[in-house]
């Protein structure tokens, strides 16, 4: 599968230092063809034009934080070597959408371009690993990054809106994505794919790609199949709700004005 090139527009490049997570201090030049903004990572966003400050609405159209709330872009960056395989993960939330994907596995570069489409993430993967012996190690080991990237780049979850919820249409098939940034990983997995593959691709790898990813985001994700008997479409459908449903708990409640959503004043991966 060939993706476009991966440029997230106007930012600068970010580093390539090999961490996991990367530090902030060791931002430098970055993977060819791949820019993020060289700014710190963690909550932040800043209102970057006097029409946006007016209307309070960000690059996507989304809501922002106040004005005196913080600082830039919320990114994360995380480098994973084992070896079974060796994973590059950026993420931007507060993106447009662009994806470049190259995880060795084709139709999971299919839904990860469809998770920065529908979600408006900037996300750029590229890993290599064991796939001829199996994708099950690259399929986790991504999900692990993109979960780690994810908690990264949500820092305090300061302002966001914390809760997501979606349901997503794909021609005869719909499901249904809820999910909490609560720190607490849990999923529930509701879906029926008829099929064993996708082409070359494993059906049961969906269910622990979600399940990789909740670990270490910290998140709570319910996923549940209202209808659908064509496999592709299900899963499609899946990661579609899914970036939907994200996009809405991490974007910004104007009304919170920058505080924790939690009555506990807290919310962190435990």
């Amino acid at each position: 599968m060939t993706t476009a090139p991966f440029v997230s527009p106007s930012l600068s490049r970010l580093s390539s230092a090999r961490a996991s997570p990367v530090p902030k201090s060791s931002a430098r030049s970055g993977t060819a063809g791949v820019a993020f903004p060289a700014r710190p990572y963690g909550p932040s966003l800043r209102l970057s034009s006097p029409v946006m400050a007016a209307t309070g609405l960000g690059g996507n159209g989304s809501p922002v934080a106040p004005e005196n709330s913080a600082v830039s872009s919320r990114l994360g960056e995380v480098k994973r070597v084992t070896k079974e395989t060796d994973v590059h993960v950026k993420i931007n939330l507060d993106g447009t959408g662009v994806s470049n994907s190259s995880s060795g596995i084709p139709f999971l570069d299919h839904m990860l371009d469809q998770l920065a489409s529908h979600g408006l993430f900037d996300i750029y993967v590229k890993a290599t690993g064991d796939t001829h012996i199996y994708d099950h190690h690259s399929n986790e080991d991504i999900a692990l990054a993109i979960g780690t990237a994810l908690l990264q780049a949500l820092g305090d979850r300061k302002g966001i809106n914390r809760f997501g919820h979606f349901t997503a249409p794909l021609d005869e098939a719909a499901v249904e994505v809820i999910l909490d940034l609560s720190g607490r990983p849990h999923l529930s997995c509701g879906l029926s794919i008829p099929t064993e593959r996708v082409g070359a691709y494993d059906t049961q790898l969906v269910e622990h790609f979600f399940q990789s990813l909740v670990n270490t985001s910290g998140m709570t994700l319910h996923i549940r199949q209202l209808a659908g008997n064509n496999s592709h479409h299900i899963i499609e459908a899946t990661f579609k709700a899914f970036a939907r449903a994200l996009r809405q708990a991490t974007e910004y409640d104007l009304r919170r004005r920058g505080t924790i959503p939690s009555s506990k004043g807290v919310l962190s991966r435990s």
